[in-house]
């Protein structure tokens, strides 16, 4: 079992040079894949220690598939690798930001898309009213 150490003192976790991910219930840290050149949001996925630990060591993209239980190494079948080119940790190290450069035809969705944000929410109606749910 991967293991990262786990720090009490709000003041290591914000400041402290020492990566301490603050995994969920579940064991997951959400990652959030950008194009390391334009920016261009790709994709938000999760990794568990062990996926995180392999992506540090490798420098490509590990995942871990909530779905399938198990672990993904991205691009594995797609050709579709993500070499990390950044990686960062959000202030309360709950959140993982990659910038990546991504091989083969360098699409991320499974849809065939580059990027999985691909649909636009319309935060108004036709005539500019704010749309509320009930």
């Amino acid at each position: 079992m991967t293991t990262f150490p786990t720090l009490s003192d709000k003041r290591a976790i914000e400041e402290g040079p020492v990566l301490a991910p603050k995994f969920d219930r579940d064991g997951l840290v959400t990652c959030i894949a950008t194009d390391a050149k334009t920016g261009e949001l790709l994709m938000v996925a999760h990794m568990n220690a062990e996926s995180l630990k392999r992506s540090i060591e490798t420098g490509e993209a590990w995942y871990w598939s909530r779905s399938r239980g198990e672990l993904w190494h991205k691009g594995d079948t797609s050709g579709q690798v993500q070499t990390i080119v950044e990686m960062r940790v959000d202030c309360d190290q709950d959140a993982l930001w990659i910038k990546v450069e991504v091989g083969g035809d360098g699409g991320c969705c499974h849809t065939h898309r580059r990027s999985c944000f691909y649909r636009s929410v319309p935060l108004r109606d036709a005539a500019g009213a704010a749309l509320t749910f009930a």
